[in-house]
C-alpha cells in the first residue's frame, strides 16, 4: 500500500497525517504545538487510540519534521521510510504563480522562496521543510498545495487596493488571502452537512487559531477575505497585529529610531496580536486562564472578539445574509465560550446559539432552531483536502 505524508506547517504549530492510499485511511497523525517556544509539545496518535507525547523546549519546524520521521519508525508505525511514496506540503503564498497544487521541482522550490514577500513568516520556513524532507526522503516525490489558491478568483472590487492602478498591475499588488485550504474544505463540508449544492451556498467561514482569518463565500466560491497582500492583515492573531494604519510604521520608526523597516515588520508579525496586547502569551488558553484577574488579558480577548465581529458583520452585509456562519481552527473548534461571545455580538443579524449544542463541541449545526442564520462547527481537515489534491495530480 502506498502512503502519502501530509505536512501542514503553521506559524506556531506543525500538523501532519500519514494516509494509506487510495483508501484515504489515516495511519497516524501528529501535532507539534508551541513551535520555537518553551515547552513545545510533540504528539503522535496511531493504531487503536494509542498516543505518544513528549515536551521539547524550543522545537523548530525542521527539528520537528526529523523527529516525526524517527518516531514513526521507533514506534513501528512504519517499518521503513520507503513505505512513504509521496509528501505534500502546505505552502501559504502561491501568489498569481500557482493556482493549483504542483509537483515540487527545483524551479518550483525557487519560486516558492521568491514568493516569501507575500508570506514572510511562512514561505521561507515551508521551503526549508521541503528541503528537509528532500534530504530525508530523497527518492520520494514532493508536492506543494497552496493556501492562496482558493482566493485567486476573488472579484476585483475585493481583491484590489485603492492604490494607483498602474502600481497594482506592475507589482501584482492584491489581496491574496490565506488559509484557503481550510476555507475551501469548510465550504465543501458545510454543503455536505447542510445537504445543499455548494454552488448555491453563501457562507462566512471563520478559521480561528494562532493564525486567524475570515472569508465570505458566495455561490460556493471565495468572495472576500480578511487577510490581504500578506497574512499579516485582518483580525488580531496570536502574534500578528492584524489591521494597522500604515502611518503607524514610519511613526514608530522615527520614535524608536529604527532604520530598517524589516525590524518593524518583524514586530508586527512576531510581537503583536494577542501576545503584544496581553503581555502573557500568543496562546488563547493561557490568556483565558488569567482573564478574571488580568486587565490586559481581558483587553486582548475583547479586541480579538471585536475584530472578528467587525469582519463577520461586514461579510454578512456584503452577502445580503448567509446560509451559515462556520467556526473552525484551534480556537474556533474548541472554545465554546468565545463562540458564544462572538455570536452574542452578532445578534442584530438574528443569529443565536443553542447553549447545549455549543458546549458539546461536536461537528454540525450549533445554532438554536429560531436562528435566522445557521451557526456551524466544522473541524477543519486541511490534510484530507491536501491528500485529495495530490491524488488528483497522481491520477
Amino acid at each position: 500500500m502506498q502512503k502519502t505524508l501530509i505536512i501542514n506547517a503553521g506559524s506556531s504549530s506543525l500538523k501532519w497525517q500519514l494516509f494509506e492510499m487510495p483508501a484515504e485511511t489515516v495511519v497516524a497523525s501528529g501535532l507539534v504545538e508551541r513551535i520555537s517556544m518553551p515547552g513545545s509539545i510533540f504528539t503522535i496518535k496511531y493504531g487503536d487510540h494509542q498516543k505518544y507525547e513528549t515536551t521539547v523546549d524550543n522545537l523548530d519546524q525542521n527539528a520537528a519534521a526529523k523527529m516525526m520521521l524517527a518516531e514513526l519508525q521507533r514506534l513501528e508505525i512504519i517499518q521503513s521510510l520507503t513505505e512513504i511514496t509521496a509528501v505534500a506540503h502546505r505552502v501559504v503564498a502561491g501568489g498569481t504563480t500557482f493556482k493549483q497544487a504542483v509537483e515540487v521541482t527545483p524551479t518550483v522550490l525557487d519560486e516558492i522562496k521568491g514568493l516569501s514577500d507575500f508570506a514572510p513568516l511562512h514561505n521561507p520556513m515551508e521551503a526549508k521543510g521541503i528541503e528537509t524532507m528532500a534530504q530525508a526522503l530523497p527518492e520520494v516525490t514532493q508536492y506543494a498545495v497552496f493556501d492562496s489558491q482558493f482566493f485567486t478568483d476573488l472579484p476585483e472590487m475585493n481583491a484590489i487596493y485603492s492604490l494607483p492602478y498602474e502600481l497594482t498591475e506592475k507589482y501584482h499588488i492584491r489581496r491574496y488571502g490565506e488559509h484557503g485550504i481550510s476555507h475551501g474544505y469548510l465550504t465543501g463540508r458545510a454543503a455536505e452537512l447542510l445537504n445543499k449544492p455548494q454552488a448555491d451556498l453563501d457562507l462566512v467561514t471563520l478559521h480561528l487559531g494562532s493564525g486567524a482569518s475570515l472569508a465570505a463565500v458566495k455561490n460556493g466560491k471565495a468572495f472576500d477575505t480578511s487577510m490581504g497582500f500578506t497574512p499579516l492583515t485582518g483580525v488580531t492573531m496570536g502574534t500578528r497585529a492584524g489591521d494597522v494604519d500604515p502611518s503607524v510604521l514610519p511613526f514608530l520608526m522615527a520614535q524608536e529610531k529604527v532604520t530598517d523597516p524589516n525590524d518593524i515588520m518583524m514586530m508586527l508579525n512576531n510581537e503583536s496580536g494577542l501576545l503584544g496586547v496581553s503581555g502573557i502569551s500568543p496562546d488563547m488558553r493561557e490568556i483565558k486562564a488569567q482573564e478574571a484577574t488580568n486587565p490586559r488579558a481581558q483587553l486582548a480577548i475583547k479586541i480579538f472578539v471585536n475584530r472578528i465581529v467587525k469582519y463577520a458583520g461586514s461579510y454578512l452585509t456584503e452577502l445580503h445574509g448567509a446560509d451559515a456562519l462556520v467556526f473552525a481552527g484551534g480556537i474556533g473548534e474548541h472554545n465554546a465560550e468565545l463562540r458564544q461571545e462572538i455570536i452574542d455580538e452578532l445578534a442584530i443579524f438574528g443569529v443565536k446559539l443553542d447553549a447545549q449544542l455549543n458546549a458539546a463541541n461536536a461537528e454540525g449545526v450549533i445554532s438554536s432552531a429560531d436562528s435566522k442564520i445557521k451557526v456551524m462547527l466544522v473541524p477543519t481537515n486541511e490534510e484530507l483536502a491536501m491528500v485529495r489534491q495530490v491524488a488528483a495530480l497522481q491520477a
